[in-house]
Order: structure tokens, then sequence, then C-alpha cells
């Protein structure tokens, strides 16, 4: 589009020292949300003991975050474009502190529930207008994409400070610990952020149709809701219910976006096969990702037996080679081109996934390391390239409206993937059989069945212990597989559908 390409002299006003350092009071709202998401798996196996969730309401824990998220990324993205991205960003950041300490108080798995929702509420604010106000700073092409590039590398650099942090905590403190470190990170964010950071909106908005909002999260929640219920307890009459009333909410949505002179999305923006396809690739690839990410830290503990900080430097490769590919992937995508590098990571991704089918409870660090470091090169090139096509297809007036949409495919992506691929692992592992004596509640997570392997005679606990720990593996060879399918799938779906997008040069 004719408004995202200006010559090289239109682009200097914005040219001022100032913007790297706004830019890294924007990384700094990434590293908050990446952080947050990462401690959770870690902590997880200390919330199953402490406020003993069933299953399912361990995978609610899990995943209500994100089906809040991503029903309001849209609409919250389309208010930063009327009231100012600056204003959002930080009053969300402020909110996101605070109700991280509710998460650290929890007291009981609804309480933890309900604090997730409301995490999600604050978060949806965050990362459209990171996205949006790095559209708004740099206007040369080449300056954007590492801008895009270092706000993707902080949110690899978050899933390895998150587990690293968070393991170091849960060695010396309780679990709630690990919410409570989002603290210092919003404090200087907000801080640092009202001087640095400048405002910008959409100077000719229209109203914010509450209405279309509404659409939009009754839409995306139930949808989500259905999709995890089915996976979870099969069909039923209440979850066909909820899944036509989501559909019927989004249809309404589309419908009332469509006739609106100023609608919070404009559904144009689809009809740009790049900007779709960038979106569908995002979704995919995150839904075959999230299940592995979901249960990797319960696999490092609670089956291979490491200690939590040992388990966050385990999954330290992953990060490194997403900094690494996502700092490069911009000029890679301009010697080559976009499909190439995005497909190519994506199969990586694939591959890798493909090669986790073959763990055992026993499998050596070598393998798994190195089938991390490859998953994080792949994601490092697919998101960074897919997020700067998303931003160079919209005029930037409507840059939070399309970081959203972005946002919303990745939090989709985590909610499904989380539902689907995690549902698996706990329809697999709950039908293990245990020795004689093995509590029911054994079948409903394995932190549950390693914690009442404490209260069995060492016999019977070990016994419990082999076959519990079999039986997650094996859901997780399922997860895997299932998952490498997704993404090789989407490798060969954006070949296609990104063939001759390029990303701009400089002017």
């Amino acid at each position: 589009m004719t408004s995202t390409v200006q010559p090289a002299k239109a682009a200097q006003p914005t040219a001022r020292p100032g913007r790297w350092l706004a830019l890294c009071v924007l990384v700094l709202a990434v590293l908050l949300v990446a952080v947050d998401a990462t401690v959770l798996g870690l902590a997880t196996p200390y919330i199953s003991e402490d406020l003993h969730p069933s299953g399912t309401q361990l995978l609610w824990i899990g995943d209500v975050y994100s089906f809040v998220i991503a029903g309001l990324l849209v609409s919250m993205g389309s208010l930063g474009d009327r009231i100012g991205r600056k204003r959002i960003l930080l009053c969300g950041a402020t909110a996101f502190g605070a109700i991280s300490v509710l998460n650290a108080y929890a007291t009981s798995p609804e309480l933890m529930i309900l604090a997730r929702a409301l995490l999600g509420v604050a978060g949806a604010t965050l990362m459209p207008a990171t996205l949006a106000l790095i559209r708004n700073l740099f206007h040369d092409p080449r300056e954007r994409s590492l801008a895009v590039g270092i706000w993707g590398a902080t949110a690899s650099a978050g899933t390895a400070v998150g587990p690293i942090v968070g393991g170091f905590l849960l060695g010396h403190f309780w679990w709630g610990s690990v919410f409570l470190i989002n603290l210092p990170v919003m404090a200087v964010l907000v801080l640092v952020g009202i001087r640095t950071l400048p405002e910008s909106r959409n100077p000719n908005p229209g109203p914010w149709d509450l209405a279309s909002v509404l659409l939009s999260l009754i839409g995306m929640i139930g949808v989500v809701y259905a999709v995890k219920e089915a996976a979870t307890h099969g069909f039923s009459w209440p979850t066909l219910a909820a899944g036509l009333l989501g559909a019927g909410a989004l249809y309404g949505f589309v419908r009332r976006q469509l006739t609106m002179p100023a609608p919070l999305l404009d559904m144009r923006l689809f009809r740009h096969r790049g900007f779709s396809g960038a979106v569908l690739a995002d979704l995919l690839t995150v839904l075959g990702m999230s299940g592995l990410v979901f249960f990797l830290s319960q696999y490092l503990q609670l089956v291979q037996g490491r200690r939590p900080f040992e388990a966050g430097l385990a999954e330290l490769p992953a990060a490194v080679g997403a900094v690494v590919a996502g700092l490069a992937a911009g000029s890679a995508a301009r010697r080559f081109s976009v499909r190439s590098v995005v497909s190519a990571g994506l199969a990586a991704v694939g591959l890798s996934l493909a090669a986790l089918t073959c763990l055992g409870q026993s499998t050596g660090y070598p393998v798994l390391g190195a089938a991390l470091l490859v998953v994080g090169v792949g994601a490092g090139l697919s998101f960074t390239v897919t997020a700067d096509v998303i931003l160079s297809s919209v005029p930037k007036e409507q840059a939070g409206a399309a970081s959203a949409v972005s946002e919303t495919a990745y939090e989709l992506g985590a909610a499904l993937g989380i539902a689907l691929l995690g549902s698996i692992v706990t329809a697999v592992y709950s039908g293990f059989h245990g020795p004689a004596g093995t509590p029911p509640g054994a079948h409903d997570s394995l932190g549950a069945a390693v914690q009442a392997s404490t209260h069995l005679p060492p016999q019977t606990a070990e016994s419990l212990l082999d076959a519990a720990r079999d039986a997650f593996v094996h859901g997780l060879h399922l997860a895997s597989g299932a998952g490498a399918a997704v993404l090789l799938g989407t490798a060969a779906a954006a070949w296609f559908l990104l063939k001759g997008q390029r990303l701009e040069n400089a002017g």
C-alpha cells in the first residue's frame, strides 16, 4: 500500500535518536508478557501440589488467559488507535502488575482461574500497543524490520529468562513468587515509558463500538470454549450450544464491521493475501507448538526429576535460537524471499517436533537440547517475518487493529493448542493402570500422581510413578506427532499463500 512505502526523506521526521530508547520500553512490555507465560508452566507442578486442581481445572489455569486475551485483543488494539497507544500501554502495564499480585496469592483453583482471566484483560492492552508503536516509530522498512526482530527476540528471551528466574525463585520461595517478578519490570516500564514514548493514535478513528466489542468477546470465548470442551469431554448439547453461540457472534461481528463507516476492524485487510497468509501461519504454528510448550516443564521436572532451575536452563536453547534467528530474519527474507524463510522455519519446527516423538523417560539432554534449538530457530524466522508482513500491509493509522489481529492469531492458536494437544496428553495419561491402592485423584494429572505417591508404601509408590510417567510420555509423543503434522502442513500452505510477498526496502 502506498501509505507504507515512503521516500527516504519522508521518514526523516521519525528518525530521531529517541526512537531506539522508546523501543527499549516497548520490549519491556513484551518481556512482561513472555515471562508470565513461561513461569506458569514451570510453576504448574507446585500449583497442583498446593491448590489440588483437577485435570480440567489445570487446563483452565493454563489456557483461560489465552481465551480472554484472544477475545479482547482486537477491541483493545482498536481502542488504542482511538485513545492513544501510549496511554493504553501504560494503563495496561499498571493493571498487569497489580493483577499479578492476585495470581501470586490465589488460594484455590477457582481463584487462580479468575486471576488468570483478569490478567488476560490487562494483557490484551499490551502486545497490540507495542507493535503499533513500532509501526509508527519506524517508517524506514529496514529499521522497522530490525525493530520487529528485536521485539520478537525479546519475547523469545523472556521464554528463557522466565524459567531461569522462576526456577531460582521456586527453589527458594513459594510458587506465587514467580508472578511477583512482574512488578519491577512493570515499574520500570511505566516510569520510563511516561518520559520516552511518543503518543500516537488514528486522527479520524470514529466511535469505539461497544456492540462490536461484546460480539468479538462472546464469539472468541464461545468458539474456543466449545473446542476445548469437545476435545476434553466429547460433544454434548451445552458444548454445541456454546460453539453455535460463538460462531453466530463472530458472524455478527464480521457483518457489523462491513456495514460500519469506522469499524473496530477493517475486514478489507484480509483481502491482502500476504496479510491473511501471515495471520493463518501464526495461528497454526502456535497451535502446533503450544501443547509441547505447556507440558515440557512437567516432563523435565516430573518425569526426568530435574529441579526447577535446572528445568529452566534446559529450555534455554529454544530461546537462544529464536533470538538469533529473529535478528537475522528480516535480512534473510530480503535476500531470499518471504515464503522461503517462513516455510523453511516452519518445516524445521515440524521436523523437530517429529523427533520428539522418540523421547523416553531417560532420554539424554543433547537430543532434547538440539531439538529445542532447531524449534527456536525455526520459530524465530517465521514469527519475525510474518509480523513484519502484517505491519507493512496496513497504513500506520490502522497499526493497532492490524497488530491485534496478529496477536489474536497467536493467542487463539495457544488456547486451541493447549485445548486440543493438551487434551490428547490428558486423555492418554488419565487411562493409565496403576498398582492396587492407587488413589483416584492420581489420574487427574502427573503432579497429582507425584503428590499421591508420597503417601504410599515405597514399592507401590514406585510402581505408580513408573506407570504414570510412562503414560504421560506416551501422551506427549502423540501430541508432538500431531503438532509436527500441523507445522509441516502449515509450511506447505505458507509456500503458496506467501507467493510473491516481499518485505519493503528503504526508499
